[in-house]
């Protein structure tokens, strides 16, 4: 079993249904098990095209991270969550467009890949807020102080329990 960490947000519909309902599906995988999600956290949506990471127009997301054991390989499981955001309506018209879900593949223990469908760790989870804050609360000795600081002026609401 790899430990595993998993990006989900939404900014559409009911972005709190469907992150609960992404984490049962997760659970569901063959070979998976889900250790814990965070908290839920509302985010403004960021204009990654600027290259700033500033605030975008559009609905704030709702955020989460999940700790999952796997015994999937880092590309079937990303197979999976891709499946998971297809059943939940997901489409992609354009880059960064609003989403009835969102999961990305964060980090896959150790691992470093680099290919045309997968990166990891994540190429741009150092920043962003939204996953940083989430994954420090379920793995602190992940995140680091300064990376904290580095996305401290994004704005991020810790509102609830996921689970």
């Amino acid at each position: 079993m790899v430990r595993a960490y998993v990006a989900l947000g939404a900014n559409l519909g009911d972005a709190a249904v469907a992150l609960r309902q992404a984490v049962k599906a997760i659970g569901r995988l063959p070979l998976t098990e889900v250790r814990q999600p965070s908290s839920l956290y509302k985010t403004a949506p960021l204009d990654t095209d600027s290259g700033g990471e500033s605030p975008a127009s559009g609905a704030d997301y709702l955020n989460a991270v999940v700790e999952i054991d796997t015994g999937l390989s880092a590309p079937d499981l990303l197979n999976h969550l891709q499946q998971i955001e297809q059943q939940a309506g997901r489409e992609r018209p354009y880059r960064n467009a609003p989403r009835t879900l969102d999961l990305d593949l964060l980090l896959y223990g150790n691992g470093r890949i680099e290919s045309a469908r997968l990166t990891l760790p994540h190429p741009r989870m150092a920043q962003r807020a939204f996953v940083l804050v989430p994954l420090a609360e379920i793995a602190p000795d992940l995140v680091g102080a300064a990376q904290l600081a580095a996305v401290a002026h994004q704005r991020i609401e810790r509102l609830s329990r996921l689970d």
